[in-house]
């Protein structure tokens, strides 16, 4: 119902709860390329908002990539085995993480990881951390439990039980999965090559492949949406990249620094 309202054009009634809402969670509407909330005819529209035109400068770098989202650190690290940290006496399985998978876990046991949620004032749109070319996509039904860090401290597994869609690209530091989870009273989750993937019929694990198409994706592009949500799980490959100075609990900033191509700082090491 609450999925169904975010989506209604209810004239004053929307324009009170977005007004509400950016009091209670004091959003940043100077930033939003539509600072009047009388724009946005759904709550939807004024949650997944545009930022102002180069207010998010992405990183001009290529041996650096940046950050997909505005949000916060909740966890990074390593890979180790087939999981995956969360928090404090938790652990979760990157196979059950891309949907029961085998033969794609099995690409990032040993790489690196970094868990990012979106606060509910936070800009609601994923961007590319690297130039990629989609290969997969899945969606993984499931819970919808909040994923706010109190929760991630309590609810075990809890990014491989909630629903969420799985997307894999082929990219110059390999293969990078970069997972949107859903969270309590999402409306939907949107990539750009497909629209809407959630909330869809059925309880089964659904699987794309796009080998022989070229979607392909800049760094700095939107790739995805959030309505309502959320929290990405970026998984690389073993010896792809190192991060760039994160810690759990900073802050990010779409476009900043996020990591660097591990070949090169092996090279610089050698040079030395």
């Amino acid at each position: 119902m609450v999925g169904w309202l975010a989506s209604a054009e209810a004239g004053a009634l929307t324009q009170f709860l977005i007004k509400i809402f950016i009091k209670a969670f004091k959003v940043d509407m100077s930033e939003a390329k539509h600072s009047d909330p009388s724009y946005y005819r759904t709550f939807n529209a004024f949650f997944t908002r545009e930022l102002k035109d180069d207010i998010r400068p992405i990183e001009d770098n290529d041996k650096q990539l940046c950050h997909s989202v505005d949000g916060r650190v909740s966890q990074f690290g390593k890979i180790i085995g087939d999981n995956i940290f969360q928090a404090k006496g938790h652990n979760y399985s990157v196979t059950t993480l891309l949907g029961g998978k085998p033969e794609l876990a099995s690409i990032f046991k040993g790489g690196e990881f970094a868990t990012i949620y979106l606060s509910p004032k936070d800009y609601h749109r994923i961007h590319m951390p690297i130039d990629g070319k989609l290969t997969d996509m899945l969606h993984v039904p499931g819970e919808l439990f909040s994923v706010n860090p109190l929760t991630a401290a309590n609810v075990p597994g809890l990014f491989a039980r909630n629903e969420r869609v799985v997307t894999i690209f082929d990219t110059p530091v390999g293969k990078v999965a970069i997972v949107l989870v859903g969270a309590t009273i999402v409306a939907s989750i949107e990539t750009v090559w497909a629209g809407n993937i959630t909330p869809p019929a059925g309880k089964t694990v659904q699987h794309w492949q796009y080998e022989d198409e070229d979607i392909r994706l800049s760094k700095g592009e939107e790739m995805g949406r959030f309505k309502l949500g959320s929290t990405i799980v970026v998984c690389f490959e073993p010896n792809a990249v190192e991060f760039d100075d994160l810690q759990a609990g900073m802050i990010t900033r779409l476009g900043q620094p996020f990591a660097v191509v591990k070949e090169d700082i092996e090279k610089s090491n050698d040079t030395k």
